[in-house]
C-alpha cells in the first residue's frame, strides 16, 4: 500500500526508507498482537490459527525482535516531519495490542465496543498515505486527500468480514462489533457499498489507466467480500482478503507500466 501510493503521487518505486520502515513497524505490531492476543482466546487455542500461532510463539519472537532493530534503523532514515508524525499512529498501534487501559485485566483499544475497525483504516490510511505524501512535500495535495478517505474506505471495507470470522471470539470476549450489531448480510452490504464508495472516489482522482487497475482490484476484491460470509478457513482472510492489497499494488504497477 505505501509503495503504490508513492507510484499514484508520480514516484517510482527505488529504495525508501519509508516502505522499510512501515513493512518492519507493521511485523512489529502484528507480531505483538498474535501474542498478546493469546491470552484472550484461551478457550479457543486448539482451533488451527491460534494453536498454529501458541505453537509457535518462540517464532514470532524472533520476527517482533527483527521488526524492532529494523524499524530503529530506518527510523532514523526519515526525515524529522515523518518521525514526529508517527508518534499518533504509533500510539494507537501499540494501545491496540497492548493492556494499557485500566479497569479489566488485559483491557486494549481494540476491546472497546465498535472501534476497532475505525482504528485499523484510519492507521493504516495514515501510515500508508500521509507518510509519503509528508516526505515528498505533498501534504496538502488534493489529490492525496482523496487518497487518504479512498484508502480508508478500502482498509475498513476489506476488515468488516475479519470481524465476521471473529464473530465468537469477540462476542466470547465481550467485545461488540458492526457485525454483531447488523448481521452477515447488512454487513457485507455495508462493505459492498464501500467498495462502490472507492470506486467513486477513484473516478474523481485517477485516470486511466491507473483507474482501470484500481477499478479492476476494486471488482475482485468484492466478489471476495461477498463469498467471505460463509468463510471460516483463517487462509481465506490472512491469505485471500488481505492479499487484495497486494493485488491493488501490481495492478496498479501494472497498468502504469503497460
Amino acid at each position: 500500500m505505501t509503495c503504490q501510493t508513492y507510484l499514484l503521487l508520480g514516484e517510482p518505486i527505488a529504495f525508501q526508507p519509508i516502505i522499510v520502515l512501515v513493512f518492519c513497524c507493521t511485523l512489529v505490531i502484528y507480531a505483538l498482537h498474535r501474542l498478546v492476543g493469546l491470552s484472550k482466546v484461551a478457550d479457543f487455542l486448539e482451533e488451527e490459527r491460534y494453536k498454529v500461532i501458541s505453537n509457535h510463539k518462540s517464532h514470532i519472537w524472533i520476527y517482533a525482535t527483527l521488526g524492532i532493530l529494523g524499524a530503529g534503523i530506518s527510523f532514523f532514515m526519515v526525515s524529522r516531519a515523518v518521525q514526529l508524525a508517527l508518534i499518533i499512529p504509533g500510539i494507537i498501534s501499540l494501545s491496540y495490542v497492548l493492556p494499557v487501559l485500566r479497569g479489566k485485566e488485559n483491557f486494549r483499544l481494540r476491546d472497546i465496543n465498535f472501534i476497532k475497525i475505525f482504528l485499523v483504516a484510519i492507521v493504516w490510511g495514515f501510515v500508508t498515505v500521509m507518510l509519503p505524501a509528508l516526505e515528498l512535500g505533498l501534504m496538502q495535495n488534493s489529490t492525496t486527500l482523496l487518497m487518504l478517505l479512498e484508502r480508508m474506505i478500502f482498509i475498513f471495507a476489506i476488515t468488516l468480514p475479519f470481524d465476521l470470522r471473529d464473530l465468537v471470539v469477540d462476542k466470547h470476549n465481550d467485545v461488540g462489533t458492526l457485525p454483531s450489531k447488523l448481521g452477515k448480510r447488512n454487513t457485507v452490504l455495508l462493505a459492498m457499498g464501500l467498495m462502490l464508495l472507492f470506486c467513486i472516489l477513484c473516478c474523481i482522482n485517477y485516470e486511466v489507466p491507473v483507474l482501470w487497475g484500481l477499478l479492476l482490484a476494486a471488482g475482485l476484491t468484492s466478489v471476495l467480500i461477498y463469498f467471505s460470509k460463509e468463510q471460516q478457513h483463517d487462509y481465506f482472510f490472512t491469505g485471500v482478503m488481505d492479499g487484495t492489497m497486494i493485488l491493488q499494488f501490481l495492478l496498479v504497477w501494472g497498468f502504469i507500466n503497460a
